[in-house]
């Protein structure tokens, strides 16, 4: 399975058309049936984590079967067309999937080779959690830290903050140097290792995944950015 991820920067004259592909977009990509999962989004301040929303930054989440698919997507398809017509700055990436626990709007979208072999070298995660309506107030008081912390780690490269509904369904995308060294930041660094802990005994999602993937391409700036895969 190949997962592509698309970070678009809008100006800020054509964000009203940002707001219409959210809404026509999901025609075609409702129609195209070699694509297996996807995914609208839009995105925190400067697409980054645990900030307020930002209308000039718009994502769009796919998987696909394999390669062929996806290069046919972002050669022909209207979706890419539209963001890169009015877009100014793009970031996208390709993904692998190395394992995925739990489910995404009711389903398991990522799909794991059974022949996976070790993995080394850069390693991209997807966190996604659609948060209880009386627990919000409590997860965004308690989000930034971990956020910070994560930014701050050893082997952080690069975070984004996703989402389809402003607030309630948010994902986090980042990237690390290592397994290694994302795995140091999940269990050894304080902030977040709390904020798991209280995401498990105040029950603040009704769903939840949690995805690691290999990087297999990269292209485009995310905020002047560029990853080398």
């Amino acid at each position: 399975m190949i997962v592509a991820l698309t970070i678009t920067k809008f100006h800020r004259l054509t964000i009203p058309f940002a707001f219409i592909g959210m809404a026509v977009l999901r025609l075609p990509l409702w129609l195209n049936k070699t694509c297996r999962f996807w995914k609208l989004m839009g995105s925190g301040k400067d697409a980054q984590v645990d900030l307020a929303p930002d209308y000039k930054h718009w994502a769009v989440l796919t998987a696909w079967d394999n390669r062929n698919d996806c290069d046919r997507f972002y050669g022909n398809s209207f979706v890419v067309k539209w963001f890169n017509f009015f877009g100014i700055e793009s970031f996208t990436i390709l993904l692998n999937p190395l394992s995925s626990h739990g489910l995404w709007s009711g389903i398991e979208p990522f799909k794991i080779s059974k022949t996976k072999s070790q993995h080394q070298g850069k390693i991209a995660v997807i966190t996604r959690a659609a948060i209880k309506f009386n627990k919000l107030k409590e997860f965004r008081q308690n989000i930034k830290r971990a956020a910070n912390a994560m930014r701050n780690a050893p082997g952080f490269v690069l975070s984004a903050g996703v989402g389809e509904n402003p607030f309630f369904d948010q994902a986090t995308f980042s990237i690390w140097e290592s397994a290694e060294s994302m795995k140091a930041y999940a269990y050894q660094s304080h902030d977040h290792s709390d904020v798991i802990k209280l995401t498990r005994e105040r029950k603040w999602y009704n769903e939840e995944l949690f995805a690691r993937f290999a990087i297999i391409d990269s292209w485009g700036t995310l905020n002047g950015v560029c990853i080398e895969s």
